[in-house]
């Protein structure tokens, strides 16, 4: 494996095992997240991603795996010398767009958790979905000034230029869908490529959801049913590569749709000193800026299907 695929790839998948199409029992979920967590590719993985609504039926489920000290059983050792558990939340406003609980909620999580005896986690991230421009300024000035990073979810189905302005000078991040069980749930390379270029120019950073199993573009099953339909699926590296090269060499937007709609694999370019695609390339320190300053994660259902995928074009 070469320095820049794992500056690439690092802290880069959330696990959404909860979601579709997985959409696993928490159980299960929890319980992958922590075979994750214990495995080889532990530096790719990011958040548990969970509702805020099953915060509670969370901690019941983890608290045989959190790392800390159980009158039980003793201390537990986990992968990364017992970090704790980090969790991005998906809140559902109330109305006028009210979070004034589930701060609330966040805070005591984060309170009980922050102690041994509990277990070790930590809300830091949270996730909110949005249907209008005028929805975003209620939400963010009820955010707290440290320690909760929020992602504001909004339609990228037309010019979404209005509603990244809206985070532009805030401590949040933009979160595009590139994907879901339905073939229209896919937004198109110019709406990705737009959402992307808009994020740059605000100094907005952004996480994406859904959709972004396979490294590269190409046609996969849309769920893991018997005979589910096929659908053309954005890659991960198309999404993320693409982020970097516009933060590191400006590229224009039909540059950025071309790398998007890329499904030929050798047409990425991968070495210990560089990585890119075609004859656009950066470095291992220009992917480690944008990475921690703009192109920051992606959900998945799926931790084990990417890494497959890795393998098999040979990157891991």
């Amino acid at each position: 494996m070469t320095n820049t695929i794992r500056t690439l790839l690092t802290d880069i998948i959330d696990y959404a095992g909860l979601f579709p199409p997985a959409k696993l029992d928490m159980q299960p979920a929890v319980e992958a997240y922590n075979r994750c967590v214990a495995g080889e590719h532990e530096w790719m993985l990011g958040r548990f991603i969970c509702p805020l609504s099953r915060i509670a039926e969370f901690e019941h489920a983890a608290s045989p795996f959190l790392p800390g000290t159980f009158a039980t059983s003793g201390y537990r050792e986990r992968a990364g010398g017992g970090v704790p558990w980090r969790l991005s939340v998906l809140i559902d406003p109330g109305p006028g767009g009210d979070i004034t609980r589930a701060l609330d909620e966040i805070n005591a999580f984060n309170q009980r958790h922050e102690k041994p005896d509990a277990g070790q986690a930590m809300i830091d991230m949270c996730e909110i979905k949005v249907a209008s421009i005028g929805d975003v300024d209620p939400v963010l000035d009820q955010m707290p000034e440290e320690g909760l990073f929020p992602f504001i979810e909004f339609p990228v189905t037309e010019d979404c230029r209005g509603f990244v302005a809206s985070l532009s000078g805030s401590a949040a991040g933009a979160k595009i869908r590139t994907g879901g069980v339905v073939g229209n749930a896919f937004p198109t390379v110019r709406e990705v490529s737009a959402f992307l270029h808009a994020c740059h120019a605000a100094e907005v950073p952004f996480k994406a959801t859904a959709g972004l199993h396979h490294p590269v573009r190409g046609s996969h099953a849309l769920t893991y049913e018997p005979g589910s339909a096929h659908c053309t699926m954005h890659g991960f590296i198309n999404v993320f590569l693409a982020a970097v090269l516009i933060n590191a060499r400006g590229i224009d937007a039909p540059t950025t749709e071309a790398l998007l709609s890329e499904e030929d694999p050798t047409a990425f370019r991968v070495a210990d000193d560089v990585i890119g695609w075609r004859s656009y390339l950066v470095n291992a320190a220009e992917v480690a800026k944008a990475r921690e300053m703009f192109a920051l994660s992606f959900g998945s259902c799926s931790f084990d299907e990417p890494v497959a995928d890795l393998r098999r074009m040979g990157l891991l």
